[in-house]
């Protein structure tokens, strides 16, 4: 054997044996398992879901639901669609489109809204999301414009460690930062998502904050090989912002400031060890605490109840009824970017979304990133109120809908009339007779999933504004964790989303359903 096959022969073992130990998913994003050791790899590749991704990036979105149609019929199911479309999302944006990381984050919630439907329309919310995805993958580019490549190798000298990624992330260097990550990866995917919350930490908002909780949800469904490159969108999102933002060093250097302040203050770097209970009074207090002070003021709250020993489901919940608020309180008319829209990018769905990923992060985060996702939770709901300081703040109300003249009105008892005049409301746009109505039925000790199954449909049917399907993820946990005393306001918030979303298309912003989703609704027979 000469020399140089001699050589080439030792690479090819080494890189096997490499790959070997990192496995197929992580090989591929480092590039080990595309190419031979003098090649330079050309794109990510995702083993046995590679050909269905493939597949969905390059049919453009005018033939993408007959061909869903002719798969499904041939027997490809759900659960498989849903995660060759996430990876296949994640190579082409990378967390780096507004549009691309919102698909995203709406496929995990598609698909478990899916679970909830007859079987015959299980397909519905998945295919609406993916002709959305069709749709922005055409515009993006395509296969011809993936951000996700195959990382080329580290020349990092030290052993990476969470604070790597973050510094990078710091920087702007997206590429430093997930090759910190990927060198993470191979001890434990927590440990890259641990490291993900840090970079978000500095840059945190719903976005930030929804995408890497989302992307870790999706393991479930494309399996924990393929944390890496679903984790990679989140220092990519975070890192982009750092570099496109000239005054980001004086901002990262100001909202640094703040949580190690806190954390060190309430001794919470080791996390918080309470399991102490609140009453009903108690979460009110902290959640009107939240939601009338500046982001600061707030975190500081929630630090101070950590410390105190009450248990971070307990102050989750205090955060979470915080954010509720603000889809309660807007004002009917609200001079925001949509008039008296409450869907969409409204504080309250924002701030209720970004909530509902800091609890969760907070329940499978290392102890540190627990109660650090409390406190910024907090924070993130005291800066969506727009309002900080004041009791009855501009463009809320001081007391949350629904009113006692629009309970009033409801004159129906009986659950099948309520959830009649329920898709009246919402039909006329009417978010204070729909609060009203969920209100009344929950009052009448009814059973929730009437009612879960009235709001899933128009979650579905409706444009949403990209935000649908997150929203009733968020209110369907949020729901399953509250306590009974306050569990019902999420659905009430949820029905006030939904009276405002019908008819509203974020397209061209006339009335209209979801793109795709008549066409779903023939091709399905449903």
């Amino acid at each position: 054997m000469s020399l140089s096959h001699r050589r080439t022969f030792l690479e090819d073992v080494g890189r096997g044996m490499l790959l070997a130990g990192v496995g197929p998913a992580l090989a591929a994003d480092l590039g080990l398992a595309t190419a031979r050791a003098d090649e330079e790899p050309k794109a990510l590749h995702f083993g046995e879901l590679e050909p269905l991704a493939a597949l969905l990036q390059e049919t453009p979105a005018g033939k993408l639901l007959p061909l869903l149609a002719s798969k499904q019929k041939a027997g490809l199911s759900l659960r498989e669609l849903t995660a060759a479309a996430a990876l296949a999302n994640a190579r082409t944006f990378g967390g780096e489109d507004y549009f691309g990381f919102h698909v995203f984050m709406a496929l995990a919630p598609a698909y478990h809204m899916a679970q909830e439907l007859p079987k015959a329309e299980q397909a519905l919310p998945i295919w609406k999301v993916l002709y959305r995805n069709a749709h922005y993958t055409e515009k993006a580019g395509g296969r011809t414009k993936e951000v996700l490549k195959p990382l080329p190798p580290s020349e990092a000298t030290e052993k990476p460690t969470a604070e790597s990624v973050r510094a990078a992330v710091d920087r702007g260097n997206a590429v430093k930062a997930e090759q910190a990550l990927a060198a993470l990866g191979r001890q434990s995917p927590d440990d890259m998502l641990n490291a993900a919350i840090l970079g978000v930490e500095d840059n945190h908002d719903v976005h930030t904050a929804v995408l890497p909780w989302r992307a870790w949800a999706m393991l479930d469904l494309v399996g924990r090989d393929h944390a890496l490159t679903l984790l990679r969108q989140s220092v990519h999102q975070c890192a982009k912002r750092c570099a496109e933002n000239r005054r980001k060093p004086q901002e990262i250097a100001e909202a640094r400031a703040v949580l190690p302040k806190l954390l060190d203050q309430h001794k919470l770097m080791g996390g918080p060890k309470g399991t102490r209970a609140g009453d009903d009074t108690w979460v009110e207090k902290l959640a009107a605490t939240i939601y009338t002070s500046k982001p600061e003021q707030a975190g500081g709250a929630v630090a101070a109840a950590l410390a105190e020993g009450f248990s971070p489901e307990q102050v989750g919940e205090a955060v979470s009824m915080a954010s509720n608020q603000l889809v309660l309180r807007q004002v009917e008319k609200w001079d925001g970017n949509y008039g008296r829209r409450t869907h969409g990018d409204s504080p309250g769905v924002h701030a209720s979304d970004a909530t509902n990923a800091w609890r969760n992060v907070a329940r499978v985060g290392s102890p540190r990133n627990r109660a650090a996702g409390l406190i910024l939770a907090a924070m993130n709901v005291a800066d969506s109120s727009t309002w900080a300081g004041s009791r009855t703040p501009p463009g809320m109300e001081a007391e949350a809908y629904p009113h006692a003249e629009q309970l009033a009105a409801i004159k129906s008892k009986e659950p099948a009339d309520l959830l009649k005049e329920l898709d009246g409301a919402i039909r006329e746009n009417d978010q204070l007779r729909a609060c009203a109505v969920v209100h009344a039925y929950g009052a009448g000790g009814h059973e929730s999933r009437p009612m879960f199954d009235a709001l899933l449909r128009y979650a579905i049917s409706e444009d949403g504004r990209l935000h649908a399907e997150k929203f009733y993820r968020t209110v369907s946990e949020e729901f399953a964790t509250t306590r009974p005393a306050f569990r019902w306001r999420q659905l009430v918030a949820l029905a006030r989303v939904s009276a405002s979303a019908y008819g509203f298309s974020q397209s061209d912003r006339k009335e209209g359903r979801a793109p795709g989703y008549e066409e779903s609704r023939r091709l399905l027979g449903v």
